[in-house]
């Protein structure tokens, strides 16, 4: 079934989450709970508390089906929304259809992915098997929880909060990865890994991945709860937080998976499911990649940030000789390049797949190994230059009505006024800028990134 709207053809689809015990609908998706989805025993062991409850969970279910069906709904090729209906079992429907929960799950939903979500809400069949009984000690008690995975960003910021913090400061694994497995002399880890994996084959996915927000902040939201944590940090700095909404691309709606007005309203869904107030905060917001690189580098911590990764490309289309690379040209290892220059420091050219910046066409920048750099790569490539050349246009002066309107939306979230917001986006913008143009112009005057910009340095 498909809506109609303003000449665009909205596409809606109706997704069971079943048990085994329950019959699929007609004409309905099924995500199996028993078999499209799998618990990890040493994940939830990891997330064993005295205040595990049933809730939690279901919590998890809830978020693994919206990532099934985010995967499962193709978005149309003119327009974006689509129209997704889920029904979910839970341990307990009325506490999740009470509004103040439903209303807020809408809304964050909603506003992250840009979609019609309608979410209701059965009795499962049977109950949940609770977690090992095993008792993971925090030790002291814990003031806050950092949402970690093995990004650069994560693992800096982890660093200058930590040197405050100590052990008061405890990491959750939010990315799939375990290049960076948090433990400590054998010592089992609380929150080491995302708990459940979606396992449902999908055909002809939808890859925009929106609801990534979703899963990272609900497992934050969890371990803070378990922790007794009031506050998540969430560790982007302003270009990877407020850059992908400021910029968007064609039709597609502004990303604001790591964004304050998703985490305000994720605040409220928490809230209201949990019955204990949190806070997601954004310490290095106002402060660009570079920067925070340049502090986490100050504090001693010499090369440990060169092993941590950036690119949004799996090893399906990045490796070399059986090894993973980056890619290093998508917007998140051109932002990488760009912070990495912007704090004084220098990385190996066989980091990455797209090793000479200083070439005159992407095909001679990347590995001659290389045998995948297509005219998709090459527009993956131009999207990603194009995207910190946009944003660094954000800071001229021409832009400034369209900075004020983000910092009178952004006000709310961050509890100052709108003066004060814009203030610090300005500046933020002014910085990013000043990185990319001195970036620019230390490349070669043939590079194809500088052929690529407005301004052709």
């Amino acid at each position: 079934m498909n809506i109609h709207a303003y000449n665009v053809t909205i596409p809606k689809r109706d997704i069971d989450a079943i048990e085994s015990a329950r019959r699929l609908r007609k004409d309905h998706i099924g995500f199996n709970l028993k078999k499209d989805l799998e618990f990890s025993t040493r994940g939830l062991e990891s997330y064993t508390f005295s205040r595990w409850e049933p809730v939690l969970y279901d919590a998890m279910v809830v978020a693994a089906t919206v990532e099934f069906a985010d995967k499962s709904v193709r978005r149309p090729p003119r327009g974006w929304a689509r129209g997704i209906n889920l029904r979910i079992p839970v341990h307990d429907p009325k506490r999740w259809e009470a509004p103040p929960v439903s209303n807020a799950l809408h809304d964050a939903l909603g506003f992250l992915t840009g979609d019609f979500w309608t979410i209701t809400f059965v009795k499962r069949s049977g109950k949940a098997s609770p977690p090992a009984q095993e008792r993971l000690n925090l030790g002291i008690p814990t003031e806050a929880v950092i949402a970690y995975s093995e990004g650069m960003d994560s693992r800096a910021v982890a660093g200058i909060v930590g040197a405050s913090l100590g052990d008061k400061l405890v990491r959750v694994r939010v990315g799939s990865n375990a290049l960076d497995h948090p433990s400590h002399l054998g010592r089992k880890e609380p929150f080491a890994t995302v708990p459940y994996k979606v396992k449902g084959h999908v055909s002809n996915r939808e890859t925009s991945g929106r609801s990534r927000g979703f899963k990272f902040t609900v497992i934050s939201g969890l371990a803070a709860y378990l922790a007794e944590a009031a506050k998540i940090f969430v560790p982007e700095s302003g270009q990877g937080s407020l850059g992908p909404a400021l910029v968007t691309v064609s039709h597609a709606y502004p990303d604001y998976r790591n964004h304050p007005l998703f985490t305000m309203r994720m605040e409220r869904f928490l809230a209201a499911l949990l019955r204990t107030p949190v806070r997601f905060e954004f310490p290095r917001i106002w402060n660009t990649k570079g920067q925070t690189l340049r502090e986490y580098v100050d504090l001693g911590t010499g090369d440990a940030w060169m092993s941590t990764r950036s690119c949004w490309r799996n090893s399906q289309w990045i490796s070399l000789d059986g090894k993973l690379r980056q890619c290093g040209a998508c917007a998140a290892c051109m932002l990488r390049r760009l912070s990495v220059h912007a704090a004084g420091l220098t990385e190996k050219p066989d980091v990455y797949v797209c090793k000479d910046m200083n070439a005159p066409s992407i095909r001679e920048a990347v590995d001659p190994r290389f045998m995948k750099c297509n005219a998709a790569f090459e527009q993956y490539a131009l999207g990603g230059v194009l995207h910190l050349d946009d944003l660094a246009a954000m800071a001229e002066n021409d832009e400034q009505a369209a900075v004020r309107r983000q910092a009178v939306l952004l006000a709310p979230a961050m509890n100052f006024g709108a003066d004060e917001v814009e203030r610090r986006l300005s500046a933020l913008l002014a910085r990013h800028a000043l990185e990319w143009k001195n970036y620019l112009k230390d490349l070669g005057p043939n590079s194809f990134v500088r052929k690529w910009t407005r301004t052709n340095q």
